[in-house]
């Protein structure tokens, strides 16, 4: 079922205390801790044939292998700047995108041996959030000043839009059928747009949606659901909160006494779970229709603020 003999299912969660921790998702048992002494981990993904997974932090990007016992990184991306703050792959696994606090985008080309970026896309503030387009051929870049810059890799147009000036776009996400784009900021507030790719020598158009307060505070994350139907929201709050995208009523507010701030959150591949990192050392798995705690990862000794998770069968 899964490639290279490896399970099917992939958690890992990384955060402050520099480690990154990989669980049985079904048991919430920790089976492999790896050590990222060099700093905290800001973002965490999965490479697409579910062999490695790459850690972002400070000055550098990391590839570690997933399916061997070998504590040390495989692969060291260096010479980057401040901290990566996103990081994420093409589907095809030819490239992996990252962003950071040193105002870029960059891309790397995976099968070159050089480890050196192929392109980079400068803007004028610190990066937040990194997203690819489900087309693979745009990325929604995200930044501290409030603008989301929309790249065109193909053609190498950019058009960037402010939702709201004076606050810093957090996330970015957009549906997997790629007709809906969401973006939160520090404010609380969540913006969401139509879009459609009517255009051949630029990014998909986007057309104003909704605006509403998903939250009181700072939000961390936002995310659509596999199935298109739900949006998550995580917070300084202590919540997560999932919103039905069809009208924008609340589903669901996850929340538990000992949650902090909630920086990220995945969902399962049938959109029925959805797990979140928070920063009182825990993650946790959540029934998105009840709101109940199914498991608790515990282990972590500091913030959880990122976490990597893949159920989905690779063929």
């Amino acid at each position: 079922m899964a490639n290279g003999g490896g399970d099917p299912v992939i958690l890992a969660t990384a955060g402050y205390d520099h480690r990154i921790r990989f669980w049985q998702a079904h048991s919430g048992i920790c089976h492999r801790t790896v050590q990222h002494p060099d700093s905290q981990v800001n973002a965490l993904d999965i490479t697409p044939d579910k062999q490695l997974i790459a850690a972002a932090g400070y000055q550098h990007i990391r590839m570690y292998d997933i399916n061997s016992s070998n504590p040390n990184a495989l692969i060291n991306y260096e010479g980057v700047q401040k901290n990566v703050t996103a990081v994420g792959f093409h589907e095809d696994g030819k490239w992996m995108y990252t962003g950071g606090e040193d105002h870029t985008a960059k891309i790397w080309d995976l099968r070159s041996r050089t480890l050196q970026c192929q392109r980079i896309f400068q803007v004028k503030a610190p990066v937040n959030c990194v997203t690819l387009h489900p087309n693979q051929g745009e990325l929604y870049v995200g930044d501290q000043s409030g603008s989301i810059h929309c790249w065109d890799l193909k053609t190498d147009v950019n058009e960037h839009l402010i939702p709201e000036p004076d606050a810093a776009i957090t996330s970015v996400s957009i549906d997997p059928m790629g007709t809906l784009m969401a973006a939160v900021n520090n404010k609380g507030n969540c913006y969401l747009w139509t879009m459609n790719s009517s255009r051949s020598n630029g990014p998909s158009n986007l057309h104003p949606k909704k605006k509403f307060q998903a939250h009181t505070k700072y939000i961390l994350k936002c995310l659509f659901s596999p199935d298109s139907t739900l949006l998550a929201t995580t917070s300084a709050d202590g919540t997560c909160r999932i919103w039905r995208t069809a009208d924008l009523s609340l589903c669901t507010e996850l929340k538990d006494k000992a949650q902090r701030w909630v920086w990220d959150c995945a969902f399962s591949g049938d959109s029925q779970y959805i797990i979140t990192a928070s920063s009182d050392n825990n993650a946790r798995l959540w029934s998105v229709n009840t709101g109940e705690i199914k498991r608790e990862y515990s282990g972590h000794e500091k913030a959880v603020v990122c976490l990597a998770f893949r159920d989905e069968v690779v063929s």
